[in-house]
């Protein structure tokens, strides 16, 4: 049944790969960064909603004490870590800030082992090492040349992997007492309402009239967002926090797949090796019997003791 769980968050964080191809869709309308943002969030919070209203409209009811939740997944995590990856582009450059976007499954596995007690096994160490430099290689920031990197793009830049790894932290807690469906709607409610008013949106010129901004703008909602979080938080919701974060950075992977196949970008001798140490991370990862007969063990001599 685990193995069923980590094929949800592969199958989700590989949708989250997809999001160049209606991003760069909107681009070309004129859009900037953060519209994009809003479009997505508030594409994706009309879908859940409506789905909702007509599959089973009772778990839309939250309580008011535990909006507190929906601000952390909602505006602490997607909000703020879209603001400091777009900004973190702007101050170094893509690979720069991509790879330190994926210190993600680092700041997880170490809160998550002060938040939750997760063990911080060998395993995971090693998995998360391959992870990383298999992102490197894929990004394509290794071999690295001679740059200059400023030091507030280096701050922004782990400011995207910190609330990147947010949401999984806070999802964790909002799934204690929601449904996954739940906590992925109004993460992203709480988002359209942060975004909205500062979007700007209505001052581009005839843009709702135009057909290339709906379909590019529904299907940035659904695939990348409603479909891969609900997949995601599925996962997420009878698998280790840090274990989800690390099998999730199976995405960049996919986004040079992606490259590579629709947009004719060439496959690196490095890039090769990046994706078969990201995968191998992942199957590293996802195979916990032996992390499960130490937890085991370890809890029987405390019995025993």
């Amino acid at each position: 049944m685990e193995k069923w769980n980590y094929l949800l968050i592969i199958i989700g964080a590989s949708l989250w790969g997809t999001i160049g191809i209606f991003v760069q869709g909107l681009y070309t309308l004129g859009l900037t960064p953060l519209q994009v943002v809003t479009v997505r969030v508030s594409c994706a919070a009309i879908i859940l909603i409506l789905y909702l209203l007509i599959t089973n409209p009772t778990l839309l009811k939250i309580h008011k004490q535990d909006y507190k939740y929906f601000v952390g997944t909602g505006i602490f995590s997607i909000v703020f870590f879209n603001w400091c990856f777009f900004t973190a582009i702007q101050e170094t450059s893509l690979s720069v800030a991509a790879i330190l976007l994926y210190t993600g499954p680092a700041f997880v596995t170490i809160l998550s082992r002060i938040l939750f007690n997760e063990w911080l096994t060998t395993r995971k160490l090693f998995s998360l090492l391959l992870t990383l430099v298999g992102c490197i290689f894929v990004i394509g920031l290794f071999p690295l040349e001679n740059s200059k990197v400023s030091l507030y793009g280096v701050i922004v830049g782990l400011g995207s992997g910190l609330t990147y790894a947010l949401y999984s932290i806070f999802c964790r807690y909002a799934l204690k007492k929601y449904n996954s469906q739940t906590v992925t709607a109004y993460t992203f409610i709480f988002a359209a309402i942060a975004l909205l008013p500062f979007s700007g949106l209505w001052n581009i010129e005839n843009i709702f009239h135009t057909t290339s901004f709906w379909s590019n703008g529904i299907s940035l909602g659904f695939f990348p967002t409603v479909l891969a979080y609900l997949l995601y938080t599925k996962g997420l919701n009878k698998v280790e926090t840090s274990k989800a974060s690390i099998t999730a950075t199976i995405e960049p992977v996919v986004a040079a797949c992606i490259g590579i196949f629709m947009f004719g970008d060439l496959l690196t001798m490095w890039q090769l090796i990046g994706i078969s140490s990201v995968l191998l991370g992942v199957i590293v990862v996802s195979d916990s019997t032996k992390d499960q007969k130490h937890k085991k063990t370890f809890q029987q001599g405390q019995t025993t003791a």
